[in-house]
């Protein structure tokens, strides 16, 4: 297998560096973001229990708007899904093949963790750990899927979308929108997301469609029409959550009567307009340095893992909470207190080093199928079964909604929905039995 460094070597220097930096950045202030906030400490009955500090730090909110980065993961996907499937399709691929491909990066490190945390749940449970423990924990472990449903959406419809692109251009995305704010006039209205699933899925695709756009250029941004569309998106924010109804955090608060991602809402997609100016503003510089070899190499470093990272993140503050309450040094200062924000130093360190184990160990699979898909043959393979592929994708999608939706459990024996978790591993188990059956047809 070859090295990150081999693979820096060989990167072509056509390649969008940039694109892939912005994708390493987004992970990294994901996971920091959720460490950051995640406070664990003892209850008076002796219970272990995590909650975001984020309702605390009401004066701190502002700064969410550079933690929230969804949008960006969103655009960059459109980016570099626009590129893939065109490549893919140039070259005589259809839509079935794309798809299967792209399930090879993403089943089995999800199935992996699932089957972890199954696993895990059932062993707690015979060695007689309580039931509310296990269910905290599982139900932390899972919530990162969230993501992964609408994200596996997007990646399905792509071929789609990128026609409709074609055909359409950017009235795609501003129909999308029209979606967003009629959404966001209901619930403030009425106080009820009676649109929160057509708001959901119109504002990430919105998001992903302008991706394409900007990957071939008919978006026509220019650094001075970026700079622009910083200033413009920036001052519609901060009206938007002042004078405007939104609330100030970009990212979810539990018990806030609104929130802004959950559906995305109009001021998200000003944070998104934004995200990408900034994109295009950084693009000549971000090129230049890019072309060095240790910056480089620290990008596909990351991004070889970047999956691993997102999925594990939340098992690694797990862990580390019990190891740093097995040694008595979990932070227990009340939340925004000095003592508090030093208490994060130890937190943070702890939960680096168990990530680090975690990127050493089960990571090993995710870097093992990127450099298996970088030296498979860009060739014409055995024609997958587009109902197959298409299906095994619309049930993991499923029941990986329906596991980031169950909420804390106990849901059964493995803390979570059982038909949810078979739902979901079968699907990755038949695109797993596709690959396999189109290879060796190929051979």
């Amino acid at each position: 297998m070859a090295t990150v460094q081999e693979l820096a070597t060989r990167t072509p220097t056509t390649r969008r560096r940039h694109v892939d930096a912005l994708r390493a950045i987004a992970i990294c202030a994901v996971v920091l973001g959720h460490w950051l906030l995640m406070t664990v400490e003892r209850t008076p009955a002796g219970r272990l229990v995590g909650y975001t500090a984020l309702p605390q730090l009401g004066d701190l909110h502002h700064l969410t708007w550079l933690f929230q980065v969804m949008p960006l993961f969103f655009l960059v996907g459109g980016y570099a899904n626009a590129i893939s499937w065109t490549r893919h399709r140039d070259r005589g691929g259809d839509a079935a093949r794309w798809l299967l491909d792209r399930s090879s990066r993403v089943f089995p490190p999800m199935a992996v963790l699932l089957v972890t945390t199954a696993t895990g749940a059932l062993l707690g449970r015979w060695a007689g750990l309580p039931i509310d423990f296990l269910a905290d924990a599982v139900a932390v472990i899972v919530l990162p899927l969230w993501f992964l449903v609408v994200y596996l959406g997007v990646i399905a419809l792509t071929p789609a979308m990128l026609g409709l692109h074609r055909r359409f251009g950017l009235w795609v995305p501003s129909v999308l929108l029209a979606v967003v704010v009629v959404g966001d006039v209901l619930r403030l209205s009425t106080g009820v997301e009676l649109t929160a699933a057509a708001s959901s899925a119109a504002g990430w695709l919105a998001i992903h469609q302008v991706g394409f756009a900007w990957q071939d250029g008919s978006l026509r941004l220019t650094v001075r029409r970026a700079a622009l569309l910083l200033a413009g998106s920036v001052t519609a924010l901060v009206l938007l959550t002042s004078v405007g109804p939104y609330p100030v955090s970009m990212v979810s608060v539990p018990g806030a009567a609104m929130q802004n991602p959950s559906p995305p809402s109009l001021a998200l997609m000003a944070l998104a307009a934004a995200q990408l100016a900034v994109a295009v503003l950084v693009a000549g510089p971000a090129k230049r340095w890019l072309a060095r070899r240790r910056p480089w190499t620290a990008v596909i470093a990351v991004n070889g893992v970047a999956l691993t990272l997102f999925l594990w993140h939340m098992v690694a503050a797990f862990v580390g909470a019990l190891l740093l309450d097995a040694v008595g040094w979990l932070p227990s200062a009340d939340v925004g207190t000095a003592a508090w924000w030093w208490g994060r130093v130890p937190w943070l360190a702890t939960l680096g080093v168990v990530m680090a184990v975690l990127l050493a160990t089960v990571g090993r699979l995710e870097a093992r199928i990127l450099a298996r898909n970088a030296a498979r043959p860009k060739t014409a393979a055995a024609a997958p079964s587009m109902r197959v592929v298409l299906g095994a994708y619309l049930a993991a999608i499923g029941g990986m909604f329906w596991l980031a939706s169950a909420g804390r459990g106990p849901h059964g024996p493995f803390m979570v929905p059982t038909g949810a978790l078979l739902l979901v591993l079968s699907a990755a188990a038949v695109l797993a039995a596709e690959r396999r059956r189109r290879i060796l047809r190929a051979g």
